[in-house]
């Protein structure tokens, strides 16, 4: 087994995201990056521990005889020189302490989509950016997957002409939304900023321009009424129900093992449960919705998008129309069309390699090249304002669904 240097990254928050998902794909792509989980910090020790035995046996099936050192707290991990990229990828609502103190730092910073639950938050940490000079990296994995950037190198070409339209449909069923912690807002945002965080900010990434405003209209379905009768979690359920953890086909995509650890298993507190019955009462958040934005350079964009619905091949597409064509991506097949004026058959863009059936589309491996070329000193292809952009549209869309659909105008906008 061998030994070797490397670069440390210590991760703060071990849950899903960080530990089978991003933890995984560092430990996969060691040789390449020269990049390791050498440090875990969260707020659970035996959240920590398990992710220490997940990640040191994956090193090692990798080829890499690896220790990670467990801490004590979030600002011992950020101090310990064993660690030069801190990777921040805690509850939405816990963001801003350790992403403002591993900003101070000076060392390299990724932070995890949505940037924060409340504008307060992303405006600190914004602040805390410009104070220090030292900016940080973030996750929206659109920005990583090879369709979506196939999609925006068309339009930078000029294939469709310039940019009039721009539509997401979103019909994906996560319902685990309501399972996990991201069932009560104060914790996520809800699940539109968990989610459409990505599509929002796929919006100011192609459109190029600030925002003028948002109208929406949505709400809670219905489709999950609250039952004081139902089971707990999923592990104390006989019913014979569609929504059971882990048999959604989109739950199996992400490819994580979190329901075989005790820390998960046995995890009591609403916070720590991952199969939470989706029937439980006192999930708050929305589960579906319709928006409309303006764009200050005239830039019509919309947004289609539930959690609910079954699953299927095409249910997040991205259409572009411009002057003189129309670019069509269906993320889970991996496609691009181009359809020109002028031309009688339309242009198909595969891109499938063979990372795409890896978790996003292969959108993950990419973003562990992306933060050690960050590390590098490359400029990030997206950081802090994209993430303060995106969660002020997401917080204005939703006080245009508590107005009733009443147009919110963009007061303040980073580009």
């Amino acid at each position: 087994m061998k030994k070797q240097e490397s670069i440390g990254i210590g991760l703060i928050g071990a849950g899903e995201r960080g530990c089978y998902i991003l933890g995984a794909r560092i430990a996969e792509l060691w040789k390449e990056t020269g990049m390791a989980i050498t440090g875990i910090y969260d707020i659970n020790p035996q959240r920590s521990r398990d992710a220490k035995v997940f990640l040191e046996n994956l090193y090692q099936k990798n080829g890499l005889d690896l220790t990670i050192q467990l801490f004590a707290s979030y600002s011992d991990l950020i101090a310990s020189g064993s660690v030069q990229i801190v990777m921040i990828t805690t509850h939405t609502d816990q963001h801003r302490i350790p992403a403002v103190t591993a900003l101070r730092s000076g060392k390299k910073v990724y932070l995890d989509k949505p940037i924060a639950v409340n504008l307060e938050d992303s405006a600190a940490i914004l602040a805390c950016e410009r104070e220090t000079g030292n900016s940080l990296i973030m996750g929206f994995t659109r920005r990583y997957e090879a369709a979506w950037r196939k999609s925006y190198a068309l339009l930078k070409e000029g294939a469709i002409g310039a940019l009039k339209m721009i539509q997401i449909r979103s019909i994906i069923p996560y319902t685990r939304y309501f399972q996990t912690w991201h069932r009560k807002s104060a914790w996520s945002g809800g699940a539109l900023n968990d989610k459409s965080s990505h599509h929002f900010d796929v919006f100011s990434w192609f459109a190029e321009s600030r925002c003028r405003s948002v109208s929406a209209a949505g709400g809670m379905s219905g489709i999950f009424p609250p039952d004081p009768q139902a089971p707990l979690r999923c592990s104390q359920c006989d019913r014979d129900c569609l929504y059971r953890r882990r048999l959604n086909p989109d739950d199996q995509q992400e490819g994580t093992q979190v329901l075989g650890y005790d820390s998960w298993i046995q995890a009591d507190d609403e916070r720590n449960r991952a199969d939470t019955c989706v029937y439980q009462p006192g999930a708050d958040i929305i589960d579906h919705a319709v928006c409309n934005l303006t764009f200050e350079n005239g830039v019509k964009a919309s947004l289609f998008w539930s959690i609910f619905g079954p699953h299927a091949a095409d249910q997040e597409t991205l259409e572009l129309v411009g002057t003189i064509g129309r670019i069509y991506l269906t993320r889970s097949e991996g496609t691009v069309r181009l359809i020109q004026w002028g031309k009688a058959e339309e242009t198909v863009f595969d891109l499938k390699g063979p990372e795409f059936f890896t978790s996003h589309y292969g959108a993950d491996l990419q973003l562990i090249r992306d933060i050690r070329a960050f590390y590098d000193g490359s400029i990030p292809a997206a950081g802090t304002k994209d993430g303060h952009n995106s969660l002020n549209l997401v917080v204005q869309t939703l006080n245009s669904i508590a107005s009733e659909g009443v147009p919110m105008h963009i007061q303040s906008w980073e580009m």
